[in-house]
């Protein structure tokens, strides 16, 4: 089995990251492989409409000059998936809602592609917001068909500096319990 983490930060190894590699942790410790993708520095285009997805339904989209692409392949080779985002706006960074709009059309064009995968948001704040990107990444799992584990809390972290976040105690511990919670469910899914 194998858990996709992306990290939607413009930082490479920021508050999102720190959150991430926490919930990693104890999936790693199930013995589940895991991936952390890092889009600090990487421009995703958003989705341009052309429905083409629907027509080819290859699992791919048309616009081939980013790595959308490639993270679709990894979405759909995954067990499982940990999307995280800071939030920009009460919102996801528009990477995280670029890779909603285009993976989401094009998983839904060919079959669900991601369906009973399992997939869990992840949030870095500073202060608030952090809901309404939790709201995002849940509402591109549900209509996708991904099973979404809970936690003991939202997951979210609160952090403004790189590092912050792992202050946190709340945050880290949720960050934990998610983790082994996703490693259950994808034990349970997969045994």
């Amino acid at each position: 089995m194998k858990v996709l983490a992306i990290n939607g930060s413009a930082r490479k190894d920021g508050n999102t990251a720190a959150m991430l590699r926490a919930a990693l942790a104890p999936i790693e410790a199930a013995g589940i492989e895991t991936e952390l993708l890092q889009l600090h520095g990487k421009n995703i285009h958003g989705c341009i409409a052309c429905m083409k997805c629907w027509e080819k339904k290859d699992g791919h989209c048309v616009v081939k000059n980013d790595m959308l692409n490639e993270i679709m392949d990894k979405m759909v080779a995954a067990d499982g998936m940990l999307i995280g985002s800071p939030t920009y706006f009460a919102n996801v960074t528009s990477n995280i809602k670029s890779i909603i709009d285009r993976a989401g059309m094009v998983a839904l064009a060919g079959g669900y592609l991601l369906a009973r995968k399992v997939g869990a948001a992840v949030v870095a704040v500073r202060r608030g917001g952090a809901i309404a990107v939790f709201d995002a990444i849940n509402h591109f799992y549900f209509i996708n068909q991904v099973v979404v584990p809970g936690s003991s809390y939202w997951n979210l972290g609160r952090g403004l500096s790189p590092g912050d976040v792992e202050k946190d105690e709340e945050g880290m511990q949720t960050m934990d319990n998610l983790g082994k919670n996703m490693a259950w469910v994808l034990q349970k899914l997969n045994g």
